[in-house]
């Protein structure tokens, strides 16, 4: 457990680290994965010379990997796209077997890393699936270690507990045992932007319009893991990816402890929250994982001007919307008419198309790809849109750089789309839009 100062120091509380990343795998997941490991091996699911099979975004699969060694077991690793490079690099030093999956499907597609973790284990024989999201050894790692030890390192001082929620066992393990010793223990969620869980936590609905794609890993889901406990958790905090990304670099530069993305995340929830905090507070954040593990990403200066949240200098992506005549974003519906999309193309002089699955941005079609498609075979007008949808256009920051947007719109990508926060619109550029931009 160490102080933290320099990160926190508008923050009137005092708030202390309970830094994970000196555990075997590196990260806090060790825990669980051991437990839902002994745990299997006591029910008799897991047997001799069986293979562990997991969705993870690769802490917990580390975990389970270890364990898996010296057990004797083979693992298959089911991860996204948007998993760190060194993430999936050192699940393979490890004897590992990782499958890449698309980020931007839902949960109950065939595609998805949950949809593929549970097909493998249907489809291989002697297998086991954890399931983190809904296996209760989780949480109860949890309960029984990391809970615990909190209360004894504070001397039941502790007031806050911080934690970023991903598949909900840890902040659940620990504040039930936490709330157990003094009720009155505050317990905040921090979420990401893309994620569901704040609105559900305050609304009790589960809105798939929150969904959408986000950079931050290892927290936030865009489904209710049965591992989240939301009767303990009293708030959610959301944090965007730009926010989480620099808060990251600024733990490594100012407190010197080398940590990963959520643990930016959980700090910048932390100073997003201070006005809830007095100086007679003690706030216990957990530093869930290993800043190795983001070499390519947050501790890459070229990623981080890519994304924008570096080097803001001139004009920003908000600056060009406010330029734009057409403001609000056209949409259609993955199950709409290819002939609708047309209509829209020629009578609304609009080149680029996002479209959508329940409320869900999944994918895009562009002016020149429905008409090629169209003169190929003038009869798929009466298609459903989704028979030719192109990928999902990427978003970006709104204070991302003209520069760095005229980089990311190109031939393969014609457009980005711009989130405001603040306003809760979504809007869209083009790469015409950059050019009349530059040429006034």
């Amino acid at each position: 457990m160490v102080k933290l100062n320099r990160v926190c120091e508008d923050v009137k509380a005092t708030v202390l680290a309970k830094i994970e990343t000196t555990n075997p795998g590196n990260s806090i997941k060790d825990r669980m994965a051991l437990k839902m490991v002994e745990d299997a091996e006591k029910a008799g699911l897991l047997k001799p010379g069986g293979t562990i099979i997991e969705g993870t975004s690769g802490n917990t699969g580390m975990g389970l990997a270890i364990a898996a060694i010296i057990k004797g077991y083979k693992c298959i690793f089911v991860t996204t796209d948007k998993q760190s490079k060194e993430k999936v690099d050192a699940l393979k030093a490890f004897g590992a077997d990782v499958v890449i999956c698309p980020t931007n499907v839902e949960p109950e597609d065939e595609r998805s890393y949950y949809s593929v973790a549970a097909r493998l284990n249907r489809e291989i024989p002697n297998s086991y699936h954890p399931n983190q999201y809904d296996n209760p050894s989780n949480a109860i790692a949890h309960y029984e270690q990391t809970g615990p030890e909190i209360w004894e390192q504070t001397d039941g001082k502790i007031t806050h507990l911080v934690v970023g929620v991903g598949t909900g066992g840890t902040i659940s393990g620990t504040a039930k045992y936490l709330k157990e010793q003094n009720p009155n223990i505050k317990i905040w969620g921090i979420d990401t932007y893309g994620s569901v869980f704040k609105k559900y936590k305050e609304t009790g609905i589960f809105d798939k319009k929150e969904i959408y794609p986000y950079v931050t890993e290892g927290i936030g889901e865009d489904f209710l893991p049965k591992n989240v406990d939301f009767s303990l958790i009293d708030l959610f905090e959301k944090v965007t990816d730009k926010d989480a990304a620099l808060m990251t670099r600024e733990i490594v530069r100012k407190e010197g402890i080398w940590v990963g993305n959520s643990a930016g995340s959980a700090i910048a929830g932390i100073n997003q929250l201070k006005d809830k905090l007095s100086e007679n507070d003690l706030v216990v954040v957990i530093f869930h994982d290993h800043g190795s593990r983001y070499l390519a990403k947050i501790f890459n200066d070229d990623w981080m001007r890519m994304k924008g949240y570096i080097d803001k200098k001139g004009m920003t992506a908000m600056d060009l919307v406010s330029t734009l005549q057409q403001s609000e974003l056209i949409t259609l519906k993955s199950s709409d008419k290819i002939s609708e999309a047309i209509k829209i193309i020629t009578e609304m002089d609009i080149s680029q198309i996002p479209i959508t699955h329940n409320d869900r941005i999944v994918g895009s079609v562009s002016e020149s790809w429905v008409f090629q498609k169209f003169l190929e075979d003038p009869n798929i007008k009466d298609n459903n849109i989704e028979s030719i949808m192109q990928p999902a256009f990427p978003f970006v920051d709104s204070t991302t750089p003209i520069d760095v947007l005229s980089k990311m719109v190109n031939p393969e990508n014609s457009a980005v789309l711009i989130k405001d926060f603040k306003q809760n619109k979504t809007f869209i550029i083009s790469l015409n839009d950059i050019i009349e931009a530059l040429a006034k």
